[in-house]
């Protein structure tokens, strides 16, 4: 069973990498999730980005409205995760700012 979920996830990661465009991933999004999971996704990016932005858990609540649990496990991947959230957004951070230059 465990190679049909690993099978199954490394088929989800690759459909994920092969999309081109900011539309056709909103679609995707929408399509597979319920507004709710993206929302929180969203809400747990945002957290992320205030993290390394050194914001405070109390800015960041105040800012977003996650609950502190949800802000605890954010902070434990960014700072101790598997550099999802430290490696790439830190790479789309310095995209962002260099795209408003």
């Amino acid at each position: 069973m465990q190679k049909d979920t690993d099978r199954l996830y490394k088929d989800l990661y690759e459909f994920f990498a092969n999309v081109t465009s900011v539309e056709d991933f909103e679609k995707i999004l929408n399509d597979l999730c319920t507004f709710n999971e993206v929302e929180q996704m969203a809400l747990r990016l945002e957290c992320a980005k205030q993290i390394l932005a050194r914001k405070t858990y109390n800015q960041i609540i105040a800012d977003t409205g996650v609950s502190s649990a949800t802000l605890s496990r954010v902070s434990r991947c960014v700072m101790h995760g598997s550099g999802g959230y430290s490696e790439v957004l830190k790479d789309y951070l310095g995209k962002e700012k260099s795209d408003e230059q």
